[in-house]
């Protein structure tokens, strides 16, 4: 039975002020001063929770569903997927009530109640809260469609007390958030705020920096309303473009979330998925750098190839195309892109797929994997994980040897876990989608294109340093120095130039579907958006000449994946039940149902003209 840990986190600031003893008394009996203090450490204790429950969201949504609905993974930790892959059971993600959003309310009414000079000190604070809120929830309608919002945590401040709030649906939420958003910008760049410094979590007190994260949440709106209202989500785009705030343009502005030196991510394995052949096979193809962040490498360096020719064992078929050897029949090293490229492999992610026998290759590797050596037995992994350093840090690595052989480990003094939650590849590379789709801005869609390429391997790479990923640097299992470097998972000179050469990168041919490749790629390296832009781009598509989408053949049937979450049967007992039940009527849900095809068919109000799986993109 899968269990869901929740952690508590003790949060506690301590503010230095370096005055005389007059000057410190009145600082300390001035009201308004404590409350900007109070406030500013409240707006810290937002920006905290925006990523909590974390385990839950990636053992949960993304690892169980998201992920092998998008053809990233499989479902299963080390193995391949079944029928039910796309049957829902438990499901996770960010808790924003009791206290996240009630925070923010508090916040804001706080401020509103400061004297008109402090208040006006404090616009920038306020500005905060909103793009803080609307990120959070966003990441929650996204899956389940309608939400509390606009009446959510308005007890203390309504007569009487509002204890049943209305549910908005998807449409009004995103039309509330534009506005917010719309509004929250120019507070954002108001001159003369009170400073936050380090109690700014992110950036350190650059408002301007706040103001283009709320545009790049205009621009996920305008993803969301694509096949929605093409003229109005073009029309965000521009006002984006044109905004005086900017928007994300440079790995400075990326919106990193820390929630301490002392955070490591969840201490509890998250059990991701095998990579998908197509996509890690099309990655390799490419000699695409966020291969090696994405994915685990397999065991098979060439001591462990060595041990399998000293075994008289038969090496995996994809390993051993690779494997180069003297006139002695050893290892000497590797044939074709050589290391790294020669270590990651995926697997098909059909059900069908995992009774194949072809496919023991893949699926028995804990049996045709297996070698023994002076009494010591051991097992190797031939394929790619998607790599859990990138959720969570503090876990140590052994390196695969031969058995009896040396003990490689890299433990202790673990890093703290660096998430995305926005970036400037993110930002461009919906630029270059919208300028494909005729949005009025300066520049080329291949420069938009090329350019958040390039920020996303970048950022991912700097995740993978910061991570301190155990190949990073070289491969230390090699004594051939030469070899041990080649093996280094870390960006390499002109590894970007040669990508973006390849026809696959070419905007000229099948752009849309290649700017939307390049989208999912992206997001897989963060918690959130992977599973929306599968969604409104139908990619990976059938037949698709870059990177094609496998049927999930069951029994020879593709089998129907959900588009959303199952919701949950209101309580008849729960005070809002009135409000729980008419949000599900207007949306059209069956409650209560995990059934693949209801929640296929039933979708959320921006999904309804989005196209199905594997269809490719509408326009």
């Amino acid at each position: 039975m899968k269990k869901i840990f929740q952690f508590i986190l003790a949060m506690s600031v301590i503010f230095v002020v370096g005055c005389d003893k007059d000057d410190f008394a009145e600082k300390n009996s001035n009201p308004s001063e404590l409350s900007q203090a109070d406030t500013r450490f409240q707006v810290t204790q937002t920006i905290n929770q925006m990523y909590n429950d974390d385990y839950t969201l990636w053992f949960y949504n993304n690892f169980d569903y998201i992920y092998p609905w998008s053809q990233i993974t499989t479902a299963s930790a080390g193995g391949g997927n079944s029928e039910l892959m796309v049957e829902m059971d438990n499901v996770g993600g960010h808790s924003t009530y009791p206290t996240f959003f009630a925070n923010i309310r508090d916040i804001r009414s706080k401020i509103d109640a400061l004297p008109e000079e402090d208040k006006a000190q404090s616009l920038a604070l306020k500005g905060m809260t909103y793009p803080i809120a609307i990120q959070t929830f966003m990441t929650q309608t996204d899956v389940s469609g309608s939400l509390v919002y606009s009446e959510g945590a308005m007890a203390p401040y309504t007569t009487p007390a509002l204890i049943t709030p209305i549910y908005d649906n998807q449409e009004l939420l995103l039309n509330t958030w534009l506005e917010e958003l719309n509004a929250a910008i120019p507070l954002l760049m108001a001159e003369g705020q009170i400073d936050m410094g380090a109690q700014d979590l992110i950036y350190s007190g650059d408002y301007m920096k706040w103001a283009k994260f709320a545009n790049l949440l205009k621009l996920r709106i305008a993803a969301r309303l694509v096949n929605k209202d093409k003229a109005r989500a073009i029309q965000i785009v521009e006002e984006v473009v044109n905004s005086e705030a900017g928007y994300m343009d440079e790995l400075s502005d990326d919106f990193i979330y820390q929630r301490g030196i002392e955070y490591y991510g969840t201490g509890n394995g998250q059990q991701p998925g095998i990579g998908a052949k197509n996509l890690v096979d099309f990655m390799v193809d490419n000699k695409d750098p966020r291969v090696r962040v994405l994915f685990e490498k397999n065991d098979f360096n060439g001591e462990v190839v060595q041990a399998f020719i000293d075994a008289g064992k038969p090496l995996p078929p994809y390993v051993d195309q690779y494997v180069v050897k003297d006139g002695s029949g050893n290892f000497s090293g590797w044939s074709g892109p050589g290391e790294p490229w020669v270590r990651y492999f995926g697997v098909p992610l059909a059900p069908d797929a995992v009774l194949a026998s072809e496919n023991d290759i893949y699926f028995s590797q804990g049996i045709r994997n297996r070698i023994s050596e002076s009494g010591v037995e051991k097992t190797y992994a031939s394929t790619s994980d998607f790599s859990e350093r990138l959720t969570r840090t503090r876990f140590s690595f052994t390196y695969p040897t031969k058995p009896g052989g040396r003990f490689l480990e890299l433990k202790d003094n673990y890093p703290p876990l660096e998430v995305i939650l926005g970036s400037a590849a993110e930002t461009n590379l919906y630029l270059a989608e919208f300028k494909l789709l005729g949005a009025n801005i300066a520049g080329d869609a291949q420069e938009y294109f090329n350019k958040g390429v390039e920020l996303s391997i970048m950022r991912m790479d700097e995740i993978a340093k910061e991570h301190r990923y155990p190949y990073y640097d070289n491969d230390p299992v090699y004594d051939d120095a030469s070899l041990a470097s080649a093996g280094a998972t870390k960006l390499q000179a002109n590894e970007i130039t040669a990508l973006l050469a390849r026809p696959a990168y070419d905007l000229s041919t099948d752009g849309l579907e290649k700017v939307y490749i390049q989208q999912l790629i992206n997001h897989a390296g963060t918690p959130h958006d992977t599973w929306t832009t599968a969604r409104r781009s139908g990619v990976p598509k059938t037949g698709s000449s870059v990177w094609s989408r496998e049927p999930f053949l069951s029994g020879g049937v593709d089998l129907t994946v959900p588009r959303r979450f199952k919701s949950s049967e209101p309580l008849e007992s729960s005070k809002n039940y009135a409000n729980e039940k008419a949000a599900l009527d207007e949306e059209g849900f069956t409650p209560g149902s995990n059934d693949p095809v209801l929640l296929n068919t039933q979708r959320l109000w921006f999904d309804k003209e989005n196209p199905q799986y594997g269809a490719g993109p509408n326009n």
